[in-house]
Parts: C-alpha cells; sequence; structure tokens
C-alpha cells in the first residue's frame, strides 16, 4: 500500500508543477499565483563567459553581502540566501516582489580556479566571477631502468 501511496504522492507534485507552470506561461510576472506555496523561488539569473572567466550575475535587490551563501562543488555555483520581506503583516493589493528563500543553480562546463573565484554586490545585483582553470601542462614521466 505504501508503494501505491508514493506514485500518487509524485503523481500529484507533477500536476502541481505542470499547474504552476502554466500560470508562469499564462502571466509571467504574477509569480504569486500558484496552485502550491513554493517553499524557494528562483532570482533572474546570467550567464556569460568570456576567454578568461565565467560570470554569473543575478538581479536580487534588498539585500546585504552577508545574506548569501555561494558554494562551488563538481561544476555547479549554487548561489542561496533569503529575503525578507521588511514589512509584514500587511493586506497587499498586488504582491509580484518573491520573499523567502531562494536559491539558483548554474552548471559550469569549464574547470574553474576556486581559489580565484570573486563575488561583489552592487546596486542589487550579485555577480560572481569566476576564473576558469588554466590547461595543466602534460608532464612527460621517465620510465626508470631497474
Amino acid at each position: 500500500m505504501a508503494h501505491k501511496d508514493e506514485s500518487l504522492l509524485d503523481e500529484v507534485e507533477r500536476m502541481h508543477r505542470r499547474m504552476d507552470r502554466f500560470f508562469e506561461g499564462m502571466m509571467p510576472t504574477a509569480r504569486w499565483i500558484s496552485v502550491r506555496q513554493r517553499k524557494t523561488w528562483r532570482p533572474p539569473t546570467d550567464v556569460y563567459e568570456t576567454d578568461d572567466y565565467i560570470v554569473v550575475k543575478v538581479e536580487i535587490a534588498g539585500m546585504s553581502e552577508n545574506d548569501f551563501t555561494i558554494s562551488l562543488s563538481n561544476h555547479v555555483l549554487t548561489i542561496a540566501g533569503t529575503r525578507l520581506d521588511p514589512v509584514s503583516k500587511l493586506t497587499y493589493q498586488q504582491l509580484e516582489i518573491p520573499y523567502g528563500d531562494f536559491r539558483t543553480e548554474v552548471y559550469l562546463p569549464w574547470a574553474i580556479d576556486g581559489d580565484e573565484v570573486e563575488a561583489t554586490y552592487q546596486d542589487g545585483f550579485l555577480k560572481v566571477i569566476l576564473p576558469k582553470a588554466r590547461p595543466q601542462k602534460i608532464r612527460v614521466v621517465e620510465i626508470a631502468s631497474q
């Protein structure tokens, strides 16, 4: 019976995701219309590349530098945090700015020099600059004779 309940729950979760995508497609700016309350939201994120760097730019106003967690693991950059609603317990007439926990993950196709990663937050944008790792020189190993 437990297996049947799990598959039913999985199907309900898939239906919720489909309905969320449907509403977002009809009214992309009305993110607050959802069949269920989201636990996390994803801020708008741009990723671009130069010869030497991959740059990730996240639009996330109303934060401070200490409000972000940035991690890099297995070619995935993860940026997460919580944007708090500065005024609570109001009756909103319109609510389009998301608050609460957010998270964005970016797959990085290049090896990154993790020791040289830099992040800045200015004018509502978090910018993470990830230097591409330099190709390592091929080292020829001599075989010692015995």
